[in-house]
């Protein structure tokens, strides 16, 4: 996979966490019971799930949905060629857990 370059400005560091999400998600829904499950747990419809994918929140509901299940964030970062605790950081920052990188 490719590296890609540091970014600069406070928002950029979600971009790049939000382009790790929108990955992600391309592997939970290519499994229709994983699909089901995130769709469960998030209360979203696929249509909610569609509209809402530039929102922070449901990002971040993406990559939490796969730090709760250890296999799948195993799994998952396996696919995307990234250490799994490379998706539980972006989890946390989509998440406001960390303040880095965002402040003003």
């Amino acid at each position: 996979m490719t590296q890609l370059p540091p970014f600069e400005g406070k928002n950029a560091l979600h971009d790049d966490d939000a382009a790790l999400a929108l990955q992600a998600l391309g592997w939970i829904l290519s499994d229709e019971p994983r699909a089901e499950r995130l769709l469960g747990l998030t209360g979203l419809a696929p249509d909610e799930l569609r509209a809402s994918l530039g929102e922070q929140a449901t990002l971040a509901a993406i990559l939490s949905f796969l730090t709760a299940h250890e296999n799948d964030l195993v799994a998952c970062a396996d696919a995307l060629q990234v250490p799994p605790a490379t998706l539980a950081a972006a989890a946390a920052r989509l998440e406001g857990q960390t303040s880095k990188g965002t402040s003003a």
